[in-house]
């Protein structure tokens, strides 16, 4: 099992509005991460706008392409990139790059 954790930064003047979207993340969007193996996937969110992911899944690059096939993700994705400070060619499930794990007990 891979445990991944990345960062992305969050708009200064989008932070409540991204909190407010995750109180209500569409089922079929839930679903589909299931489905896709983004197991026990968790937001963070710092009060400057830096978010921290983490999740845990057989092979991280396996369950991005599973998602990126999916339709609810592709809606989620236009719908959210402008609340993050990110190139903009990239769509905010491009942009995560997993942090390197240095330790774990």
């Amino acid at each position: 099992m891979q445990r991944i954790c990345f960062v992305l930064q969050v708009k200064a003047d989008r932070i409540q509005e991204y909190k407010e979207r995750h109180r209500s993340v569409w089922e079929e969007m839930k679903t589909a991460l299931k489905e896709t193996g983004w197991n026990n996937y968790s937001l963070f969110l710092r009060p400057d706008g830096l978010l921290v992911g983490y999740l845990e899944t057989q092979d991280f690059e396996l369950a991005r392409s599973a998602m990126a096939h999916r339709e609810v993700n592709a809606r989620w994705q236009e719908e959210m990139a402008d609340f993050f400070v990110t190139p903009e060619s990239l769509l905010p499930d491009q942009a995560m790059k997993p942090l390197e794990e240095v330790f774990h007990v």
